[in-house]
């Protein structure tokens, strides 16, 4: 597994990694447009959950091109990549499971944010992230959970509305084990680190 590091840190990569988040970013707030209107403004930055999650791993490809590391935007973009990446496969599959159908934008998330979640893991020994950037990301995590399943400002998935419950129980515990992936990867003693090429 190792031979492909030397890739990930290729210049080249990062800068088409960038562009690709760059342009899934825009794509994503651009899909939550009309809930965004919606939303009181003090719910705004919590609303959508994974172009601000990728948004995150903007800034984390930024700081590589540029020689460095920005720890606390490292650890916000692996929690959240991993739990709205993982969580939007889920959604879209439980819309196939309850309607029949899929269609090619279901499929194209399906993709998307499969890969959202992969490239978050892929890049973890890049990482040099200190317990407290774990402790604010996992708070931010937790918190937007809060917002999204006690003031209902998750994405809007018209059917699913019969299972928000069971979909904020299973939201939960996806945090919890976002958060202790990121901390087995990232924080525990002994892990393996490499250097971005300068």
């Amino acid at each position: 597994m190792k031979w492909v590091y030397p890739i990930l840190a290729n210049r080249s990569v990062l800068w088409l990694l960038l562009i690709i988040n760059i342009a899934g970013t825009i794509y994503g707030y651009d899909w939550y447009k009309y809930q965004l209107v919606e939303t009181p403004a003090i719910f705004l930055p919590f609303v959508p959950d994974s172009p601000t999650a990728s948004l995150f791993f903007v800034f984390v490809l930024i700081a590589f091109l540029l020689g460095k590391n920005w720890p606390l935007f490292e650890a916000l973009a692996i929690i959240t990549l991993v739990k709205y990446g993982i969580w939007a496969v889920v959604m879209n599959l439980l819309v196939f499971n309850v309607t029949g159908e899929l269609d090619w934008i279901g499929l194209m998330l399906i993709g998307s944010h499969g890969a959202m979640a992969i490239q978050g893991v892929l890049y973890s020994p890049f990482y040099r992230m200190k317990v407290w950037h774990l402790v604010v990301a996992a708070i931010w995590t937790l918190h937007n959970d809060v917002i999204d399943y006690v003031f209902f400002m998750l994405p809007q998935y018209s059917h699913l509305d019969l299972y928000i419950p069971q979909i904020g129980y299973f939201t939960f515990w996806l945090s919890m084990a976002s958060i202790g992936l990121t901390a087995y990867l990232c924080i525990r003693k002994n892990h393996f680190q490499l250097d971005i090429n300068r």
